[in-house]
């Protein structure tokens, strides 16, 4: 069988070997083999800065910014073909949709921030300041592309999106990117990759795939570089300590898996609109992409005289989605991205059965349509009750990435704040309330634990993008445990990617 190829130093190139095998999530099926083996990672990194830097560098960020576009255009172009991989990564066409023709929406959305930066290779930051009585001798400071290479190392569960909400940041401030998807989906980031450099719409040298293993890559890596990483809190920790990136001081960007939560305010009944709304946003982020999302709802917060209404009205909830052949329209929860992953997660529940146990689902059998469910990735989604979530620790510090989530009780609104806090930073937490100062107060108490806080009520339910969604010109990260970086972001963003530098001088 032919092995998937890596796109590196101007080439589509095989890693020597028999490589690693990459089954469809569905059928488990094989599709193909990945290998880096006989890559020479110094060279695909220096290719980047010799190559890839300097043509981006001498382009304006308006120039930058409509490539982006015409990338994105170009992309979208071609969705048919990425929906059919898709498939094969356990994606329903929703779950396909969040991933591919959400990163393309970050291409657009980045291409238009263009307009907030001059027609010029660098930017002006800030007022120039006074450094003189007379005026002849002022500061200002500058911004200017690095010389290296954006690294980006990703997570499985969204291969296209995940790739492209990155290197559209990288992108638009001048600085080439190596991206290495995890290995499990890497068949789809591929498929793209290979209409991008189909295009040819990007200079030489602006993007890489390495699909397999990073081998030394980090070992090669130098101040000028910028490394992000999307995983687990355990991987990240073990890439950021690594030797040389300590001593370059190279900037380490990192996404992790966080105990996301959603609050149910007291003031909210059975009946009322923002009832209805919050069981549907656990549904949705319980089963879209089958849980396998960072900013999944895993911590369900409610008031402990409701408990039972509302993990009654999820279980309904749940027990309406059809599981399957994510080709099949019924179908509104496919497979998670393979065998392996439903056994870890199988695996975590376990764990947090030591202080839960399970009100709707089943770690032993699932009923899907279309399908095999031995031969594919498939599981039930599983809503777990733990009633003493302030003397038990599991729910707070075991994440199981799939479709599981815990439910746990609160008594005064206090405590719904301090709950939150016990999953020691997340990406993201969601309050559902009419009531504003009960939201105000929820946001300036848990806002040092969060990333971001959405606010859910009626009125904001109608438009909102929901709790899972993070967005372009919004940043995306979160403190502690989630990780202590920062992507997206808008301006804030593409600034990662530059140098502030301090300028002294006359005025003009």
């Amino acid at each position: 069988m032919n092995k998937l190829e890596n796109y590196v130093v101007g080439k589509w190139i095989a890693g020597d070997g028999d490589g690693s095998a990459l089954y469809n999530a569905v059928n488990g099926d094989l599709i193909t083999r990945v290998s880096t083996k006989g890559l020479d990672f110094a060279s695909i990194l220096e290719y980047g800065r010799n190559t890839g830097n300097p043509a981006l560098r001498k382009m304006s960020f308006h120039e930058r910014g409509r490539m982006l576009r015409s990338l994105a255009v170009h992309l979208r172009n071609h969705l048919e073909k990425f929906y059919q991989v898709s498939y094969k990564t356990g994606a329903t066409r929703a779950d396909s949709w969040i991933d591919i023709e959400g990163g393309i929406g970050n291409l657009f959305s980045y291409a238009s921030l263009r307009r907030k930066f001059p027609d010029e290779p660098f930017c002006v930051d800030g007022e120039s300041i006074n450094l003189s009585k007379g005026g002849n001798f002022i500061g200002q400071h500058i911004l200017v592309p690095k010389e290296g290479v954006a690294i980006h190392i990703n997570a499985f569960n969204f291969p296209v999106w995940g790739m492209l909400e990155k290197i559209a940041v990288n992108l638009l401030a001048g600085v080439p990117a190596i991206v290495k998807p995890a290995s499990v989906t890497c068949f789809l980031t591929q498929v793209v990759v290979k209409e991008i450099v189909a295009s040819g719409i990007l200079p030489d040298g602006a993007l890489q795939l390495i699909c397999g293993s990073t081998g030394d890559l980090l070992e090669h890596v130098n101040s000028q570089d910028a490394i992000s990483f999307t995983g687990s809190a355990s991987t990240g920790l073990m890439l950021k300590s690594q030797a040389r990136i300590l001593a370059e001081n190279v900037p380490f960007n990192m996404e992790a898996d966080s105990l996301n939560c959603i609050v149910l305010g007291d003031d909210v009944a059975p009946g009322m609109p923002e009832w209805d709304i919050f069981i549907k946003e656990v549904r949705r982020e319980m089963t879209v992409k089958a849980g396998q999302k960072c900013t999944a709802i895993r911590r369900i917060f409610v008031p402990e005289n409701k408990m039972e209404d509302v993990w009654m009205a999820i279980s309904k909830s749940l027990a309406q989605t059809t599981i399957g052949n994510p080709e099949n329209e019924k179908v509104k929860m496919g497979a998670l991205a393979g065998k392996d992953q439903r056994k870890e997660v199988k695996a975590e529940v376990q764990k947090l059965l030591a202080s839960s146990q399970i009100v709707y689902g089943s770690l032993d059998s699932v009923e899907v349509i279309d399908a095999d469910a031995e031969k594919g990735a498939f599981m039930s989604p599983v809503l777990l009750k733990n009633e003493t979530p302030f003397r038990s620790e599991e729910a707070h510090t075991v994440e199981a990435f799939g479709p599981v989530s815990t439910i746990m009780p609160y008594k005064t609104k206090d405590e719904s704040v301090a709950l939150a806090k016990k999953g020691k930073g997340s990406l993201v937490c969601t309050i559902v309330t009419t009531d504003n100062q009960t939201a105000k107060s929820f946001v300036l108490g848990a806002g040092t634990h969060h990333g971001r806080i959405l606010i859910l009520n009626n009125q904001s339910a109608k438009e909102s993008t929901g709790h899972g969604s993070p967005l372009p010109l919004l940043v995306h990260g979160g403190p502690g445990r989630a990780g202590g970086g920062e992507e997206m972001g808008g301006i804030r963003g593409v600034k990662h990617y530059m140098q502030r530098v301090a300028i002294q001088g006359s005025p003009t």
